[in-house]
């Protein structure tokens, strides 16, 4: 039989943690794929890319929506268990859980926002593929943004030191990772966190301030650190967050003379997804289109005596 779509499995995912035990996503994947009747050569259809079970793949993008929605909630790595939630739900007798469902819930709203452009075309079709490939791709890089933020806000605060030096040192900064690692998080002194260097030679140095705050960053927290790099006679700094920055912060780095960078949240995640920290590649793709200047000019048939039929 054909491999469900991701929405056919929301529901037989659900119904199987229903049990309220944590589950592991490769036995989930076993479980269902029994239940749903696949043989061994559903189960081994891939992807267009070849890397990974196409059901493998619909099975996680299940459990996302779902836990987006608040139904499911993941308890580790590959491991997921349902909510009281995801309970309410399965106890009105739900007959099939769709995207159109889930959006009863604010949080899968706010998720989904990044993939409207993307349900659109495919309803639609009246983009070109180049533009359906594009929505598709920024689709699945916000899904990972998300997913990475996500992590860092549960990971012990000495990771995320260990993350901004990776990052910063994969962006070009700090020399070598070791000059880096002994430079950030060492000095603690009053709203600086740390010290590296602009280039690999060192010829400027810029001051760093990393921290997982809860809330939206405010001006009075950037006053401070514009203040710690005046005692410092510095002009550069950073200051990075898991969170937001208020508007009053970002209008006053834009009046203040230093040249500070705000780096909230969302944009660390796209950092590390721009320079691979914290991911692996899965697939690369290539759009190509037809090199005019490898073929002959139309004008050419006089000389050659051919005929150029525009449909090849």
């Amino acid at each position: 039989m054909p491999v469900p779509d991701f929405q056919s499995i929301m529901l037989p995912l659900l119904s199987l943690a229903g049990d309220r035990q944590e589950h592991t996503v490769a036995a989930a994947i076993q479980t269902l794929g029994e239940q749903l009747g696949l043989t061994d050569e559903d189960r081994k259809h891939l992807l267009p890319s070849g890397r990974q079970s196409m059901f493998d793949n619909r099975v996680g993008w299940s459990r996302t929506y779902l836990a987006k929605a608040g139904l499911l909630e993941n308890t580790g790595r590959g491991r997921f268990r349902i909510t009281t939630r995801g309970l309410d739900v399965l106890s009105q007798g739900t007959e099939k859980i769709t995207v159109a469902f889930l959006k009863q819930f604010p949080e899968f709203v706010n998720f989904h926002t990044a993939t409207k452009k993307i349900e659109s075309v495919a309803v639609t079709a009246v983009e070109s593929p180049e533009e359906l490939l594009e929505a598709s791709y920024q689709s699945l890089r916000a899904s990972l943004a998300q997913d990475l933020l996500d992590r860092i806000k549960v990971s012990p605060p000495k990771f995320f030191e260990r993350l901004v030096v990776d990052l910063l040192v994969g962006m070009g900064y700090g020399g070598s990772r070791k000059d880096a690692g002994t430079a950030v998080g060492q000095t603690g002194d009053g709203g600086i966190d740390g010290i590296i260097k602009e280039d690999r030679l060192g010829l400027d140095v810029v001051y760093i301030q990393a921290k997982r705050w809860s809330g939206s960053v405010g001006s009075g927290t950037v006053r401070e650190f514009a203040g710690s790099l005046e005692g410092h006679r510095a002009q550069k700094g950073v200051l990075i967050t898991t969170s937001t920055f208020t508007r009053d912060a970002e209008e006053f780095v834009e009046r203040v003379g230093k040249k500070i960078i705000l780096i909230g949240g969302e944009r660390l995640a796209e950092l590390m997804i721009d320079f691979n920290i914290g991911v692996t590649p899965l697939a690369n793709y290539e759009i190509k289109r037809m090199d005019l200047d490898y073929f002959p000019e139309e004008s050419d048939e006089s000389v050659t005596g051919e005929t150029h039929d525009p449909a090849i």
